[in-house]
């Protein structure tokens, strides 16, 4: 795992991924993947027997929707206007946050807890019976937005409890230890139990 801080754009990294995003993904034999759907794919084929994009074409299908209501819908909603503003600029250093935009990720953060509550009341997981891509893409915008204390958690009993879930799944626990110079998480973040 390296940490990449892109608005440098690094010749070597742009020499791995013209894009200059991330993820990118180096696997044992030096093939280079990038981006979060092409890693995703590759680590389903590859590794079959855990299935991340689900076992029948409903599933897939499910899981799919929903990973793209995450990374591109929530993301788009929220995740760029919460941390975009209050995380990203402060350490690219580029001003301070514009409220505005505080504001609509608030607002349409709320609808995404109650959405994501309704999934969560009637599937064992967001995507069906089964863990899938659709929770860690879930999980991983809300756990970048948790860290910086921005979830209103009471907004959905029912979100709260899926994420306690995920949070004492034994892959995710090493994310929860993960800390940024100058950013305190709240005290609920790393505790299992919420």
């Amino acid at each position: 795992m390296r940490l990449e801080k892109t608005w440098e754009r690094r010749a070597e990294f742009l020499d791995i991924n013209p894009a200059g995003i991330v993820p990118v993904l180096m696997d044992e034999n030096g093939l280079i993947i990038a981006e979060s759907s092409a890693i995703c794919e590759y680590l389903d084929e590859a590794y079959p027997d855990t299935p991340l994009v689900g076992r029948t074409l409903a599933e897939r299908a499910e899981v799919r929707r929903l990973v793209a209501w995450f990374d591109l819908k929530f993301n788009h909603e929220v995740t760029r206007h919460l941390l975009g503003e209050k995380i990203m600029k402060r350490v690219a250093g580029r001003g301070q946050p514009d409220t505005g935009a505080l504001r609509v990720g608030y607002g349409n953060l709320r609808g995404h807890l109650e959405y994501l509550g309704y999934l969560a009341e009637s599937r064992k997981w967001l995507a069906g019976a089964n863990l899938s891509l659709a929770d860690f893409a879930a999980a991983a915008h809300l756990s970048a937005l948790d860290f910086a204390g921005e979830v209103d958690w009471s907004v959905s009993q029912p979100a709260r409890d899926w994420y306690a879930r995920i949070k004492s799944r034994p892959c995710f626990r090493p994310i929860l230890a993960d800390r940024m110079a100058g950013i305190n998480p709240p005290a609920h973040y790393a505790d299992l139990d919420f």
